[in-house]
Parts: C-alpha cells; sequence; structure tokens
C-alpha cells in the first residue's frame, strides 16, 4: 500500500501538533516555584499545579525550591577580641520568598549566602571576649541573624535562623580554663562549707543563750516562789507568836509552854532525822518535859473546852535514865 505525501504532510501537522500542545502544558510540584522566560526576559512565574506557557516563545527559566532549607557552614577558625583563636561550627536555615528576584539578583543563593555568614560570624566573634563569647550565643545568634537577614532581603530570601553548633577553643586554652573552672567551684565550695559551720555556730550559741535565759527564768520565778513562801511562813510565824503574846499577856502560860514544847520537839525531830545519825543521845530533865507536855494539854483544854475529851488523852510518860540521858 502507497503512502501518498499529503498522508505523510497530516501525519506530520499532528505529530507537531501534539508536540506543541504537550510543550506548553508545564506541572509545577508543591514545594517549588519555576520562572518563565519569553525571549530570554523573565515574563512570570509558575506556582505549584498545572501551568501553561506559549510553545517556542516562552521557556522555563529557573526551578526554585521554596521550601525552607538549611545551609551547613563549615568549620572556621575566628579570633576574639582578647586575641584567642576558636573553632566555630554553625548552620542557617532561609527560605525563598521571591523566585523571580532569587533567580536573576543572585547567581548562586547558597554561595552567596555561605560568604556572607562566614564573614559576619568572623566580625561577631572579633568583637566579643572569648568568656563572653562561650556564654553568650544567643546574643551571637541574634546578631548573626539580624545581619544576614537584612542582607539577603535582597536577594527574595528570608534567613529564618543562625545557630551556632559548636565553639571550641584551643587544647591549651581549654585545659586552663577547666583548672579554673574547678579552682572557682573548690572556692564556692569552701565558702559554702565555711558560712555553713558560721551558721551552725550561730544557732548553736543561739540555742545556748536561749537555755541560759530560760534557766536564769527558771532560777528567778524558783527564787521569788522560794521567797513568797518564807514570806508567808513567816507572818504565819508572826501572826502565831502575836496570838500566844496576846495570851501570855492575858496571863496564860499555857500558851508559852506550847511554843517552847513544840520547839523542843521539832529539834529532837531533827536531830533523830539526820542521814547521818543512827543514835542520838540528848540529856532531858523529865520534870520540865512533863510540865511542858502538862502545859500542852491545859492549852488544848482552853481552846477546845472540855468537850475535846478525845483530845485530852493523857500524855505517854517519857523513859527516863538516871544521868539525864535518852536513848532515841
Amino acid at each position: 500500500m502507497l503512502v501518498s505525501g499529503f498522508d505523510i504532510f497530516v501525519i506530520v501537522l499532528v505529530l507537531l501538533v501534539v508536540v506543541t500542545i504537550a510543550m506548553g502544558i508545564r506541572t509545577v510540584p508543591q514545594g517549588y516555584a519555576y520562572t518563565v522566560e519569553r525571549f530570554g526576559r523573565y515574563s512570570r512565574t509558575l506556582t505549584p499545579g498545572l501551568g501553561l506557557i506559549v510553545p517556542y516563545i516562552d521557556q522555563i527559566g529557573k526551578k526554585v525550591n521554596v521550601m525552607e532549607q538549611v545551609l551547613d557552614i563549615p568549620s572556621q577558625e575566628a579570633f576574639t577580641r582578647d586575641n584567642a583563636g576558636v573553632t566555630i561550627d554553625a548552620a542557617a536555615f532561609y527560605q525563598i520568598l521571591d523566585p523571580a528576584r532569587a533567580s536573576y539578583e543572585v547567581s548562586d543563593m547558597n554561595q552567596a549566602l555561605l560568604v556572607l555568614t562566614m564573614t559576619n560570624i568572623r566580625t561577631v566573634v572579633g568583637s566579643m571576649d572569648l568568656d563572653q563569647l562561650l556564654s553568650h550565643r544567643d546574643e551571637i545568634n541574634e546578631r548573626l541573624l539580624r545581619v544576614m537577614d537584612a542582607a539577603a532581603s535582597p536577594w527574595g530570601a528570608k534567613v529564618t535562623r543562625v545557630e551556632i553548633k559548636d565553639i571550641l577553643p584551643p587544647q591549651d586554652l581549654a585545659g586552663a580554663m577547666a583548672r579554673q573552672m574547678k579552682a572557682e567551684r573548690e572556692k564556692r565550695a569552701a565558702v559554702l562549707e565555711a558560712e555553713g559551720l558560721r551558721q551552725a555556730e550561730i544557732l548553736r550559741a543561739e540555742g545556748q543563750k536561749q537555755s541560759q535565759i530560760l534557766a536564769a527564768e527558771g532560777r528567778r520565778e524558783a527564787a521569788f516562789r522560794d521567797a513568797e513562801a518564807r514570806e508567808r511562813q513567816a507572818e504565819a510565824e508572826a501572826k502565831a507568836t502575836g496570838m500566844v503574846s496576846e495570851a501570855i499577856t492575858k496571863g496564860d502560860l499555857a500558851a508559852a509552854n506550847f511554843i517552847v514544847a513544840e520547839k523542843y520537839i521539832d529539834a529532837i525531830r531533827a536531830l533523830a532525822s539526820a542521814p547521818n545519825q543512827k543514835v542520838v543521845i540528848v540529856p532531858i530533865e523529865a520534870a520540865g518535859l512533863a510540865g511542858t507536855l502538862g502545859g500542852i494539854a491545859e492549852l488544848t483544854k482552853s481552846v477546845f473546852g472540855e468537850g475535846g475529851a478525845g483530845l485530852n488523852r493523857p500524855a505517854r510518860s517519857v523513859p527516863t535514865v538516871s544521868g539525864g540521858a535518852e536513848r532515841s
């Protein structure tokens, strides 16, 4: 079967139409943006999804990643303000906000941000002392972020974060810092221990002081009570003595005999109850003691009257020993 020239033309035309339609359809994946160039000049940007361009006139220029990206900053050595060399590792995070500017304002975004970050790290490190550099990482991150974001803004990119991963001082300097830290911690431990001992001594002294105050208060209260008891005893004795004196004034000698007998018996009782005495020999005049006991009986009768017969019992005779001695 022979194919005519017309049939070949139709087939070629159909293929050309299919290829043309295929060239005009572009699918943009999520997280990317495509720039469209018309005769080599930027025309527009295709967003994620299905996009159409004019075949043979428009073409895809740059395929830009608009997701947040991480830029690993290689280790570099920098010098602090006090001439201490340190090795710094860092990482930067950025995102393309304007694909057209990111494609046509800078030739290589990653390289530009890398050089910018390394330069600013050296600048920031050179403006700080070593101790400040090691203890103020947040301040370093903030300063780097502010500078880099301002520099990347004309390129259509936004620097979201800058993180210092590690700061390594030289080995000899690190050893000196370790010894300094150890000495500082030992110093603080000694200070805390001394403070604890001081506080313990203060508390112990306060306790002793309080104990002495309470003991003094106790002795004072006891002395006050003893004085009050002696005062009341003296008042009672004075009152009894007054009553006896009044009875004697009235001619009642039995009261005087009662007082003398009471004192006499108390003295004998005190001698007999002494802890270091087992045998006491006391000279006694039987007639005097009998007279005294008789006076006590008469005084009892005068106080209680004749109705107190139950109280007027005959006194027990006191055994006497010729020679004037009694064994008790």
